[in-house]
């Protein structure tokens, strides 16, 4: 019986075509994923450079000499504790979307993109772009590394308000000279954060909540994984906080609870200035609300406070970054090249 081979050359055809079609989307995904990478760190150079000149090398020098060794060691531990529990947000946000990565992988993500992040500003876009990189490989989903960089930013503000409501509360009298208020306005601005607390639980506890902007749509976290975003949002916090805390010039007599309040409304005042890492608008708070202190001593501190909470850890993830991108590149050169790999389907 004669064979006609019109329907396998047309199939022959048709697969070509498709492979052609794939091959050119996956060279302009790679070419725009060259560019957005280039971009980002064209835009890390200069806020190094910016960095670098913002940071007077006598200043570092005299802020480094005034702080003893055991306070720049604290310093240190408790950023390593931060950026540490940072690694949760990504992995709370994951269990969320029904996800599991290894936490290798969610604990370079996640310390780039803070790291990156609070240096340069505009979260969403660096640090969704920093995700992407590394979860993408793994078979995250677009829309998921996007709904994930949300979640991760609930859990900061829910620790934010916990931490905030519980220093405004228990420590009004000593705060109320720091910030010029009366007390009683202190404890109600505490009691009004908590109900907001207890409100967004009891909201979340009766079903199952979600947000859509623009026919995307995010289910939020329950009750169960809301309460771990409070506590270990809470906890980060406490111990970036401690981080500038440990680098007080001596003697300046203020509680970890009162300066607690102190450090989170001087991040929120940076954050609502949308200044990268509330360059300036953090000091300027620290000098207002640390007046009692000598000046020097505070600015000492603060700029010490950048160089082991921002600087180490942005350049840290600059460098990993780049080892990451390299070796994702030569994995990915290594499996096309292999008989297994992308190849002509013919």
């Amino acid at each position: 019986m004669p064979t006609d081979d019109t329907g396998s050359i047309s199939d022959s055809q048709r697969r070509r075509e498709r492979w052609e079609k794939l091959t050119r989307r996956r060279r302009h995904l790679s070419m725009l994923g060259i560019l957005l990478s280039a971009g980002i760190f064209l835009a890390a150079l200069v806020a190094l450079w910016h960095l670098a000149h913002e940071m007077d090398a006598a200043q570092v020098s005299a802020a480094l000499r005034s702080a003893s060794p055991r306070q720049e060691m604290l310093a240190l531990l408790f950023t390593v504790v931060s950026y540490t529990l940072l690694t949760g947000y990504d992995f709370l946000a994951l269990r969320q979307l029904g996800e599991r990565i290894a936490y290798p992988v969610t604990a370079l993500a996640s310390f780039t993109s803070y790291a990156v992040s609070f240096t340069l500003g505009f979260p969403l876009l660096t640090s969704g772009t920093v995700r992407y990189w590394i979860y993408s490989p793994h078979g995250l989903k677009t829309w998921k590394i996007a709904s994930l960089t949300v979640i991760a930013g609930i859990t900061f503000w829910l620790g934010m308000g916990c931490v905030l409501a519980w220093s405004l509360l228990r420590e009004a009298e000593a705060l109320s000279p720091i910030l010029r208020l009366r007390p009683s306005l202190l404890h109600a601005a505490g009691a009004g954060v908590i109900l907001l607390l207890v409100g967004y639980f009891i909201w979340i506890s009766l079903k199952q909540r979600a947000v859509a902007v623009r026919g995307w749509r995010l289910d939020l976290p329950g009750f169960k994984v809301s309460l771990g975003q409070t506590i270990l949002g809470a906890g980060d916090v406490c111990a970036g906080a401690a981080v500038l805390f440990m680098l007080l010039p001596a003697g300046h007599g203020m509680s970890f609870d009162t300066f607690l309040a102190v450090y989170v409304l001087a991040c929120m005042l940076g954050i609502v200035s949308h200044s990268p890492g509330g360059l300036g608008v953090f000091e300027a708070t620290m000098l207002i609300a640390l007046s009692h202190l000598p000046r020097e001593g505070v600015l000492g501190a603060v700029l010490l406070f950048r160089v082991f909470y921002y600087l180490l850890p942005f350049v840290l993830a600059l460098v990993m970054l780049l080892i990451h991108t390299g070796w994702t590149r030569m994995r990915g050169k290594a499996a096309r090249s292999s008989p297994g790999g992308s190849a002509s389907p013919d």
